[in-house]
């Protein structure tokens, strides 16, 4: 386990220093796959199916406001539409504008929401959004997620019937606008899984709002076994064909994921849980302390061991003995005569000279 803090802190770290360019990265990457995930379900405007003008449009949308990625993606998803028929279009933006209406007014923090559910239902988690949202959001947040859901079944719906589309006339706009309001109206399993998201946000921020242990674990297998069963009594009620053994294996992979999420967000020692009591003039304050699981990340430190720069002092004492020498010589010349034979007479009085250098003292004598 502390070897798990280590790594959440030091990536905490790196993100708050790096964050000026990790956001931008994640905008990009989150924008160019929705993008290149509508084309690939839709693609019936071949100006804008070109990788290119993707990855233009995903490198705008890392500089804007997360919105701008809603917006640009609703224009891809309406472009093709208007490519394909033009009521088709129609009632897609009619749909967008409520849903824009309706998340601009409840949730406007929750943008990324809209963009990652049908993502989820891409790679059949779809169950994880209703599970994060009512952790780290709030009972508002069913109306990103339930928008989400729309987006998903209406792409879906035109991609399965593009080809009725076609074969009808033009003169046949009624049929076709009424074909697509209908399959959006009486999309039981689009109203079943709505509501199944809805009540799981609520139940779940319910319970990992009460003032218990482990509360957020266990809101999150509460909200998995409620968002099943709400949707095994839908495919009983109204027969959606829902796979039994596709939703278990998506539910127990989305609450692993949200176990993840849960841990960078809200992971506490509830074995050092204290209970306060205090008052004030007009109340007594009950409050319960749990201290969150933290561990510092060991800094590496890096020690320099210069080598010692004292001045050598070799060529110094290498000079004085010669020095020493020639005084010597010098004393033995004036000492004799011509030829080398001794002076008889007064003899100079001796001396002493002193001279100091910089490493030693040292005392020579003179006749």
């Amino acid at each position: 386990m502390t070897n798990l803090l280590e790594i959440k802190e030091l990536i905490k770290r790196i993100y708050s220093k790096q964050e000026v360019f990790i956001l931008p990265a994640l905008k990009f990457l989150l924008a160019l796959v929705v993008l290149l995930s509508i084309n690939r379900q839709l693609g019936y405007m071949g100006r804008i199916d070109r990788l290119a003008i993707v990855l233009i449009v995903s490198l705008l949308c890392s500089f804007l406001p997360i919105g701008c990625s809603i917006l640009f993606s609703a224009m891809f998803v309406l472009m093709h539409f208007y490519a394909l028929a033009i009521e088709v279009a129609l009632v897609g933006f009619c749909l967008f504008l409520v849903m824009f209406l309706l998340f601009f007014r409840f949730s406007p923090k929750d943008s990324v929401v809209v963009l990652l559910t049908p993502l989820c239902f891409g790679l059949r988690i779809p169950y994880m959004m209703p599970l994060a949202m009512g952790l780290v959001g709030t009972p508002a947040s069913a109306v990103s997620v339930g928008c989400g859901v729309v987006v998903y079944y209406l792409i879906s719906f035109v991609s399965l019937n593009a080809n009725s589309f076609r074969a009808l006339d033009e003169g046949e706009a009624t049929v076709r606008l009424r074909m697509v309001i209908d399959g959006m109206l009486n999309n039981r399993e689009m109203m079943v899984m709505m509501a199944a998201f809805a009540f799981t946000v609520v139940v779940v921020y319910i319970i990992r709002r009460l003032s218990i242990d482990h509360s957020w674990t266990i809101a999150m297998i509460a909200g998995t076994i409620l968002n099943v069963v709400i949707l095994l009594m839908g495919d009983l009620m109204y027969d959606i064909n829902i796979s039994v053994l596709a939703l278990l294996l998506g539910s127990v992979v989305s609450l692993a994921l949200v176990a993840v999420l849960q841990f960078f967000v809200f992971s506490v020692d509830y074995s050092r849980t204290e209970k306060v009591q205090f008052e004030d003039d007009e109340y007594y304050y009950y409050v319960k302390a749990v201290p969150k699981m933290a561990v510092a990340v060991p800094a590496k430190t890096v020690k320099r061991i210069n080598a010692p720069t004292g001045r050598s002092t070799h060529t110094s004492s290498a000079k004085q003995p010669i020095r020493n020498n020639m005084g010597r010589n010098s004393a033995a010349r004036n000492s004799r005569g011509r030829g080398g034979v001794p002076r008889v007479g007064r003899q100079a009085p001796s001396r002493t000279i002193s001279t100091q250098n910089n490493d030693s003292n040292e005392n020579y004598e003179e006749v």
